[in-house]
């Protein structure tokens, strides 16, 4: 089930027996509870590999009902990313996606993992993996504001980031990063910590500490076999976004078990894409998660 990247991970971890238990609650359908959470959402997030390999996490917005699966073997999307979103284009054609649905109003969330192809004004997606994750992590918001429908965003286009995107990082309580493995099965995560746990160390280097999940090492272990990721970072209460392309590499030099750190992950910009106003969703001021350490992981 687990690829050699993910294997390697839990190996050097001592996580083996953990990761193999949690496995289990992988499933290659979309149980009744899963389509039910998922018809909910307003939003979710997308990673898939481009035309050149780079990876890139994107958001797809819509009223409730806009993803749904009326079959267990398929869910459809009723919409693509913004027009200037690197994913709008790619996902025109068949692709491997990963896709993270998050609630942050009750700190829940499902994966799914599988091919997609264009269907409609969207997508359909066959799911090879589908499975909740617990709530650790996750800021709780509410949506205070729904924004009628606009013109396209204006999009900004860099290989360094400016100071405005410097700010919204630093003061970031959550981003999502798409990450793939070498075959380009591709997978989204969530990223959650007190603000000033995903650091900017220049303006084409990024590093965070990655703290203990489930133990099955997805994210770690396509970085461990494939450097290629993506980053999505929300302003949520403008609904601009920041997504960056780049390379990661796990720096296990900086495991701090006192800040509940494993390892550090170091991440090299190649490019930067910023979109204003790409969602209609504005959300309140964080509720940070108990669960998170007090950031100290250099």
């Amino acid at each position: 089930m687990y690829h050699s990247g993910e294997l390697a991970v839990q190996r050097r971890l001592g996580q083996e027996a953990i990761a193999t238990r949690v496995g289990r609650m992988i499933r290659t359908e979309v149980p009744t509870a899963a389509a039910t959470f998922l018809a909910e959402q307003p939003m979710i997030v997308i990673a898939a590999a481009d035309d050149e390999g780079r990876v890139w996490a994107g958001l797809i917005a819509g009223p409730p009902g806009f993803v749904h699966a009326d079959d267990p073997g398929k869910i459809l999307i009723d919409a693509l990313p913004a027009v200037g979103d690197p994913l709008h284009d790619v996902l025109r054609g068949g692709q491997q996606i990963g896709m993270i649905a998050i609630e942050p109003q009750t700190r829940r969330r499902m994966r799914v993992n599988g091919s997609a192809e264009p269907a409609g004004p969207g997508l359909r997606i066959v799911p090879d993996q589908v499975y909740s994750n617990c709530p650790k992590y996750i800021s709780r918001r509410d949506i205070a504001e729904i924004r009628s429908a606009t013109d396209a965003p204006e999009v900004r286009r860099g290989h360094a980031l400016t100071d405005r995107q410097r700010q919204l990082i630093v003061e970031a309580d959550a981003f999502f990063i798409g990450s793939a493995d070498p075959l380009g099965n591709a997978d989204a995560s969530h990223r959650g910590g007190n603000p000033g746990f995903l650091q900017v160390h220049s303006p084409r280097r990024l590093r965070w500490p990655d703290y203990r999940g489930n133990s099955m090492f997805m994210t770690l272990g396509n970085i461990e076999a494939n450097p290629r990721c993506g980053l999505l970072v929300i302003d949520w209460s403008s609904g601009s976004t920041v997504q960056l392309t780049g390379t990661a590499e796990i720096n296990w030099e900086e495991a701090d078990s006192g800040a509940g750190a494993q390892c550090a992950i170091d991440f090299t910009i190649d490019e930067v894409v910023e979109l204003t106003q790409a969602s209609p969703l504005r959300w309140t001021a964080p509720e940070l998660s108990p669960a998170n350490p007090a950031f100290g992981c250099g």
